[in-house]
């Protein structure tokens, strides 16, 4: 798999000597490579089946009917994006996906919850927006673990992340990327980036494709076993360690010529903190006397320079 591979259960169940063997192998992972893959995450095989197959049915509706879930205004952060309006930072070329965001539900009277646009439902497809939801909590939770882990790596309380990310500002983004038909001008599916989050968590992916760009210049393959799933440090993590944990370059490279007709399909969560978690340097991650790699920001600031950076926001 060209990445380390840890199981989440160790942390949640297991003793003390488990749960902090699991901490130190993810910490080290995330300093090296930024990427795992985990086994007994906290999303059902049944429910990732029953995405994948509602994500696929959704792409296939006819242009007409998707487009009409393109919300102008929202900067994308809700609904359909149509194909090529997305771009890696540094780079005009638009990748060759269309993709879905399901957002944050708030269902309390957190005033947060005026910060985010409504979903957008698919009337076509009414089991999409619930297993897109269902889907969404369950990553969200896993989430949650991984992130008490590396709080702990960090030598901070082990619930330091938790009322950062509570109705944060996180994404699932079902993607497709359709079949080559012509000869690509500069593109690649997705062209090499850094995710602009704290983590991210990948339900698998429907084809090869998925590459990571080691400490050695090297671009590794990644394919996540069918009871795995990959998580991957974020910017927003990177930034606030200092670059003690890594957010690692990675792309989607086009398939050989002979799979060109073969689609490609894709499910990351971006799990986002609420936008006023601050990112500046964390004290433990800055040796005395030295200055912090990056200016203090807060997360909602650093996410709209971001996503003006990508084309998705003016």
């Amino acid at each position: 798999m060209g990445i380390p591979n840890v199981d989440l259960a160790d942390f949640i169940h297991g003793n003390a000597e488990q749960k902090n063997a699991f901490v130190q192998s993810l910490g080290k992972a995330y300093e090296t490579i930024g990427f795992v893959a985990v086994r007994n995450h906290l999303i059902h095989e049944d429910t990732v089946e029953k995405l994948y197959n509602d994500v696929k049915s959704f792409f296939d509706l006819p242009t007409e009917i998707k487009s009409k879930y393109e919300i102008p205004g929202l900067a994308g952060q809700r609904g359909y994006t149509s194909f090529g309006k997305e771009h890696a930072k540094d780079s005009n070329a638009g990748d060759l996906k269309e993709f879905w965001h399901f957002g944050q539900q708030v269902e309390d009277n957190d005033p947060i919850k005026n910060e985010y646009p409504e979903n957008v439902w698919v009337e076509e497809l009414p089991s999409f927006n619930e297993v897109g939801i269902q889907a969404y909590k369950d990553l969200e939770n896993t989430g949650k673990y991984m992130l008490r882990a590396i709080a702990l790596y960090l030598n901070l309380d082990e619930y330091y992340f938790d009322d950062k990310i509570h109705h944060g500002n996180s994404i699932l983004r079902p993607i497709h990327y359709p079949p080559i038909t012509s000869e690509p001008q500069s593109a690649v599916r997705a062209g090499q980036h850094e995710d602009i989050n704290l983590i991210t968590l990948l339900i698998g992916a429907s084809a090869e494709g998925l590459q990571v760009l080691n400490k050695k210049n090297e671009w590794v393959d990644v394919t996540a076993l069918p009871d795995h799933i990959v998580v991957n440090v974020g910017d927003m993590l990177q930034r606030h360690t200092n670059g003690k944990l890594c957010s690692t370059t990675h792309r989607v490279i086009n398939p050989p010529r002979e799979k060109w007709d073969t689609p490609r399909y894709s499910i990351p969560f971006f799990l986002h903190p609420r936008s006023e978690m601050r990112l500046d340097c964390l004290p433990g991650c800055i040796a005395a006397g030295e200055s912090a790699k990056w200016s203090p920001i807060s997360a909602g600031e650093y996410l709209n320079e971001r996503l003006e950076e990508i084309g998705l926001k003016k």
